[in-house]
């Protein structure tokens, strides 16, 4: 584990997680300016500035507004929970057949970046 300013730990990189990585910004390469950034012991994706998702202990979550957010939902899907403490409300977890389908996939993250821009 390391530590972060705060003394708390966070997990170290597993190979799981990176390679989980790794795959979901293969499937995203259609998406112009889509990049990715350690945070939090997890990973930041962008399109330029804007953030419009997150990795996170091998689940994606993309950023939702009140529309997209009824998707996911009717989907099943939760909310990101970092820790029993907190809960964003706003990023929901992707579904699994979605991320293995490119196509989808891009679709659901150009709206994640669009609503981040409005």
């Amino acid at each position: 584990m390391r530590r972060s300013s705060d003394s708390k730990p966070r997990p170290l990189p597993t190979a799981r997680n990176e390679s989980f990585k790794d795959f979901v910004l293969d499937q995203l390469n259609e998406l112009p300016g889509v990049t990715c950034r350690a945070m939090f012991g997890g990973y930041g994706l962008y399109q330029g500035a804007v953030f419009f998702g997150i990795i996170y202990e091998g689940r994606l979550y993309f950023k939702t507004d009140e529309r997209t957010k009824l998707l996911y939902v009717k989907k099943g899907m939760k909310p990101f929970r970092p820790n029993a403490k907190r809960t964003l409300k706003t990023y929901y977890e992707v579904p699994v057949d979605l991320i293995e389908n490119q196509e989808q996939l891009i679709a659901w993250a150009g709206k994640a970046a669009c609503r981040e821009r409005h």
